[in-house]
């Protein structure tokens, strides 16, 4: 069969671009269709952390370390500003501190160092020293800039690979081998990946309401520069963030814990809020978030949302200027139970979505795990799965 391209990635975000480089680093002729002239969905609207911490132990922690690598090659290749910065989960409470020390009993594959809260606040002076119990510390996270990142990498793949990108083209009918775009442009392609994110509407609606993925929205805040060039150091959370990760599960006092934060925030659980906070390349203070799931979803924010992880962020943390100068929402997809949802609406189409938040952590791995079970050696009917 004769083609435009072996492959064409709908959908210019983060998961689009993990499996359009993926297929280009096998050799295949590669072209991204993106609805916007840029990334404008969830890619560009988070922390930009890289979180191993926050996958279970075994493959899914392995799979973000493998994601980890392919960012520190683009660091090296592509110019892309990705800093390490580490974690600190920060115990305020006696049951935070057993959780965190239970997980680090049960994860004997992740490094982690325990501090006490003196040596807390030596290390990160930003740490507020009342009442603090201690923090567990690891160094494997990460942070890039999400703004950024999709147009460094739209050129890296470009130059690097030949990957052919079209902005401002919306595809409406993905019927392999051929891809129609809005203005009855059409290119013939042997296989095609839909990352189109928390957009279920415009292709393969049935199928997506099928799938028992759920949109959420999240709302996030930054700083401005923090004076001085302070530096926070690390990404910081707190014991809301025990109760929201998977990899925290393996911790026998995880459902005690549980019980006492519902007690003591329940606004907090209502809105799915639990607190981070990260610094950026130019210094700001990125913080959220919040977790409202399908008919909660509205256009309009919630200063009652921010407020409340504004205020809890202030238990954590002492900002040098704590002044709030941008604010923001997003929408993603996500899965209940499925860590990454894929779905074949017909031969030669895949879906690629539900990778919820955590999409810079694990991506990249998605996308080489998916390549690797089904690139058989020296295949050459690229439009069979």
């Amino acid at each position: 069969m004769a083609v435009d391209y072996e492959v064409g990635v709908i959908g210019g975000g983060i998961v689009g671009l993990a499996f359009a480089w993926e297929a280009a680093r096998r050799g295949r002729g590669v072209a991204v269709f993106e609805r916007d002239g840029h990334a404008q969905g969830a890619t560009v609207r988070n922390f930009g952390m890289v979180w191993p911490v926050g996958q279970p132990p075994g493959p899914d922690y392995r799979r973000a370390l493998r994601s980890l690598r392919r960012w520190q090659e683009l660091a090296a290749e592509a110019g892309v500003w990705v800093e390490r910065r580490g974690s600190l989960h920060l115990a305020r409470h006696a049951l935070e501190e057993q959780v965190l020390h239970e997980f680090v009993e049960r994860s004997p594959e992740v490094q982690y160092e325990w501090l006490d809260a003196g040596e807390t606040v030596r290390r990160f002076p930003m740490v507020r020293a009342d009442g603090l119990r201690g923090g567990l510390s690891s160094p494997t996270e990460h942070v890039v800039e999400p703004r950024a990142v999709p147009g460094q990498l739209r050129a890296f793949l470009a130059a690097r690979h030949g990957v052919a990108f079209f902005p401002g083209t919306t595809i409406v009918r993905a019927d392999v081998p051929t891809l129609t775009a809005a203005t009855g442009a059409a290119w013939r392609v042997g296989r095609a990946f839909v990352c189109s994110g928390a957009d279920f509407s415009t292709l393969f609606p049935a199928e997506y309401a099928a799938s028992g993925l759920r949109r959420c929205k999240l709302q996030m805040l930054a700083t401005a520069p923090q004076p001085g060039g302070a530096a926070l150091g690390v990404h910081v959370v707190g014991g809301l963030t025990l109760a929201h990760y998977k990899s925290f599960e393996v911790c026998p006092s995880l459902g005690a814990l549980k019980t006492w934060l519902k007690s003591e925030y329940p606004e907090y659980f209502q809105f799915g809020i639990h607190v981070m906070a990260a610094q950026n390349s130019a210094g700001e203070i990125v913080i959220g978030d919040s977790h409202e799931y399908d008919g909660d979803i509205t256009p309009f924010d919630s200063d009652r949302i921010d407020r409340l992880i504004l205020d809890y962020l202030g238990r954590l943390i002492d900002l040098p200027d704590p002044g709030i100068a941008r604010r923001w929402s997003g929408i993603y997809a996500k899965h209940p139970t499925q860590g990454v949802t894929y779905l074949e609406p017909r031969p030669g189409c895949v879906i690629v979505s539900g990778v919820g938040g955590a999409g810079m952590t694990l991506a990249f791995g998605h996308a080489e795990d998916w390549w690797a079970s089904h690139d058989a050696p020296n295949a050459t009917n690229t439009s069979e799965l």
